[in-house]
């Protein structure tokens, strides 16, 4: 038995962070100064996001409440800070926290200390160092981005519909995806199939005035579903008159002009980077080992290796894969991994607390879903390849099966009941990103815009 409380900080509020304090939560039961522990959860949001939901939430299919879950509401035994580890000192056991406090009260961070830690920041948009991307681009792993961007393109139709510029109008409805993973296929294959719905509303914008194009540096995209999925969803966008350009890469949008590796150029007002992640800042702010990549060094019973009392799983992690047969195999940074990995992680800190065995995380890959838009899909599961309905049938179950709470279960398959009952809903909500802009031009201010609100770019 556990002599006295332990202090465990639990750094990120996601798919890890989130279910591994709720199998902490259960477990030592810290509640009201009593039980075996005492956790605290420190993350930058104060609900965790469930990711492969982003693209129905930009399509309209799922309100964007019903994406994420509130951390305070599922961790009522945990204390929730809102804010970002930016430095660790395993040594010293302590971390060094920015919360909303320090940021106004201009302290600069705050020390907490711990006596176990849990690392699982996840990962951040990897960028490269091209012309113009940071001024005019947008990523896709939150879910203020995916409204953002919902909202975005259904503006861009506007400025198109009520026009009669040439260069405006081509540039408004010209939509530039980069990366063929999940998020870049879906992200697109679903806010395309929203906008070719909305164009019935407009007098003067066709489906076929809409250019949606796909640049992958790869000779393949989704290689989760593997080849020859890819290549049948290669195929099923094409036939929408999606231009997917593989061997491929964006080397400027300086100006709003996306240039590509093969010579062509399309003056557009959205590109959206999706072209991968790399592990959160904070691991190279901290003294614990990483590999060549920048992930922390796990042990199969995601330990990090030769450092007692700290834990980690999920994207932050590179933890052994067991099953694979081949020694030095990884386990891809998948949320399916990541789901399995916090029970498993939740269970050895127990574990490890009551001087109980460890577990070994050893889970074979079942397989990978996309959704491709409304009744369109590819899976491959357990061996089994599917394509078009019910690709998309089963992505819709698997991942309603996985989202966190009854409650959120319950509100999705509500949504998704009644909007195949009824009309989609096509609006923008584009002054959600500027709250305070009619207030300030009525008292006589300068709306505080960007530049990507002037229609000529």
């Amino acid at each position: 038995m556990v002599k006295e409380r332990a202090r465990i900080l639990v750094v990120g509020g996601g798919y890890v962070g989130m279910y591994t304090a709720l199998r902490l939560q259960r477990e030592l039961k810290p509640e009201l100064g009593r039980g075996e522990a005492e956790i605290t959860v420190v993350s930058p949001d104060p609900y965790m996001t469930y990711q492969p939901f982003l693209p129905e939430a930009a399509a309209g299919s799922i309100s964007p409440r019903h994406v994420v879950v509130p951390l305070r509401r599922v961790l009522p035994r945990c204390r929730v800070v809102i804010g970002e580890a930016t430095a660790i000192d395993h040594a010293k056991r302590t971390a060094t926290l920015t919360t909303l406090a320090s940021g106004e009260e201009g302290t600069g961070g705050e020390q907490i200390a711990y006596d176990e830690l849990v690392l699982a920041p996840g990962s951040v948009a990897r960028t490269l160092p091209i012309p113009g991307l940071a001024d005019h681009a947008v990523g896709f792993k939150t879910v203020e981005e995916a409204i953002g961007l919902r909202n975005h393109v259904i503006e861009q139709m506007d400025i198109a519909s009520s026009t009669r510029d040439p260069e405006i109008r081509d540039a408004a409805l010209t939509f530039v995806f980069v990366g063929g993973g999940y998020a870049g296929v879906e992200a697109l294959g679903e806010l395309e199939d929203m906008a070719r719905y909305a164009t019935r509303y407009y007098h003067n914008v066709r489906p076929e005035d809409m250019k949606w194009i796909l640049v992958e540096a790869a000779d393949r995209i989704l290689p989760e579903v593997g080849e020859d999925m890819g290549r049948y969803t290669v195929t099923e966008l094409r036939r929408r008159n999606i231009d997917v350009r593989l061997h491929t890469r964006l080397e400027s949008c300086v100006d709003r002009v996306a240039v590509l590796s093969d010579g062509a150029r399309f003056p557009t007002r959205t590109v959206v980077w999706t072209a991968g992640v790399r592990p959160h800042p904070v691991l190279a702010a901290s003294d614990l080992p990483l590999t060549a990549r920048g992930r922390l060094k796990c042990t199969p019973e995601l330990t990090i290796e030769g450092t007692p009392h700290a834990w980690a799983a999920g994207d932050a992690a590179s933890v052994p894969d067991v099953t694979a047969g081949a020694p030095g195999t990884e386990c891809a940074p998948h949320a399916q991994h990541a789901l399995r990995q916090a029970k498993v992680l939740g269970d050895n800190i127990a574990h490890s607390l009551r001087g109980e065995p460890l577990e070994t995380y050893a889970h074979r890959y079942a397989g990978s879903v996309a959704s491709l838009g409304f009744h369109k899909g590819v899976a491959q599961v357990y061996g089994r390849r599917l394509k078009g309905y019910p690709a998309w049938f089963m992505h819709r179950v698997y991942h309603l099966s996985r989202v966190p709470t009854f409650n959120r279960k319950a509100r999705v398959l509500a949504e998704w009941t009644l909007s195949g009952l009824f009309k989609r809903e096509i609006v923008s909500l584009g002054s959600l990103e500027h709250p305070r802009a009619e207030f300030e031009l009525a008292a006589g201010g300068k709306p505080q815009h960007g530049p990507e609100d002037d229609p000529k770019g």
